[in-house]
């Protein structure tokens, strides 16, 4: 979104054909869309009804609970964005300069709310997992906090974020394009906020969770495998999905001979788009894993008059799993990890 649209990596390198330019030219032009598109319907579908089910279903009864509903809200955000990058990929920017510098602000600021969050994430679950009955006893005020904790985690967001906010505009290239200034925000601006929103926020995180395993692995609760699981499956998934991207947007920034290069854009559309797919991953992550979630997620559809005859063949069941529910959820408080 903001580097394939004006880099001279686009244009003809000298030692380049032009029949390999324009291949890579046809190729942009229907990948792009085609995937900002995906992640628009799939995220604005998965993050709206994460949020539906926290607001009117599942109460916040945990401060990670607080944190998991910041995560779908920027998603959903950010996700509104795509269908104007994606008539960009297909025509030109025709949506005006404050709107260019607002869409690279948002991309910048979802990105860095979302690494945020997640870092909040795993401190609350060490101290959850760590320190569990410290934890417990102090739940209800550490819940108060989070609301300013993520009110704390958009305004860092979006001071981090401000070179692509100052120093996006409309450029007149083959066609019109939006993007910011690559010699204005250099490469160690990009190594710093690198380094805050996404080094030291991901050290955080593996030395957290280092922790925490090998605390579940000592302990005896019935539920530690599946918490080790959802570990693994968080740490695993953003990496694969913003490592790539990231290290792309460093390299290119050192020297301008990697924008000249027509297989080096094919790397940064394809990293990209790759990036872009945490909006559709994170409901699943984050929610979906989770058997209240599932369970709210059918009482939504229930309410909603799509299954009618879901009442009759789960009523003879609640009563059953309710009984087992209750007695094992206080078992599984310290050992989970996630409460969902």
């Amino acid at each position: 979104m903001e580097d394939e649209y004006l880099d001279p990596g686009f244009f003809i390198n000298s030692t380049e054909s032009s029949q390999e330019h324009e291949c890579f030219l046809r190729f942009r032009k229907v990948f792009v869309p085609c995937v900002y598109l995906a992640v628009f319907t799939c995220g604005l579908i998965g993050n709206s009804l994460v949020l539906v089910i926290y607001i009117f279903y599942q109460k916040l009864k945990s401060l990670t609970d607080v944190f998991l509903m910041n995560l779908p809200l920027a998603d959903l955000v950010f996700v509104c964005t795509l269908p104007f990058w994606a008539y960009a990929g297909l025509h030109e920017w025709v949506f005006g300069e404050l709107m260019c510098r607002t869409l690279l602000g948002i991309y910048a600021i979802n990105f860095y709310t979302s690494m945020l969050t997640l870092t909040c994430i795993t401190v609350d679950r060490f101290i959850a997992v760590v320190q569990a009955t410290k934890a417990y006893n102090q739940q209800a005020a550490r819940r108060s906090w989070g609301k300013a904790i993520c009110t704390l985690i958009w305004v860092a967001s979006l001071l981090v974020s401000l070179p692509q906010i100052i120093y996006g505009s409309v450029l007149h290239l083959d066609k019109h394009v939006c993007d910011y200034h690559g010699e204005e925000i250099s490469t160690v601006i990009l190594a710093t906020q690198m380094a805050l929103g996404f080094f030291l926020p991901l050290l955080a995180m593996i030395v957290c969770y280092s922790v925490i395993v090998r605390t579940l692995l000592r302990a005896r609760g019935f539920r530690k495998h599946k918490s080790l699981k959802i570990i693994f499956l968080v740490v695993a998934v953003f990496l694969l999905t913003q490592t790539p991207f990231n290290l792309v947007k460093l390299i290119r920034s050192t020297s301008w001979e990697y924008h000249a290069m027509t297989s080096f854009s094919y790397v940064v559309v394809v990293t990209e788009a790759v990036a872009y797919l945490r909006a559709c991953l994170n409901p699943v992550l984050y929610a979906f894993v989770g058997l209240k979630f599932r369970k709210n997620c059918l009482k939504l559809v229930k309410d909603a008059g799509c299954l009618p005859y879901l009442g009759a063949t789960s009523q003879s069941k609640s009563s059953e799993d309710n009984s087992k529910t209750c007695s094992a959820s206080h078992h599984a408080e310290a050992t989970s990890m996630f409460q969902l």
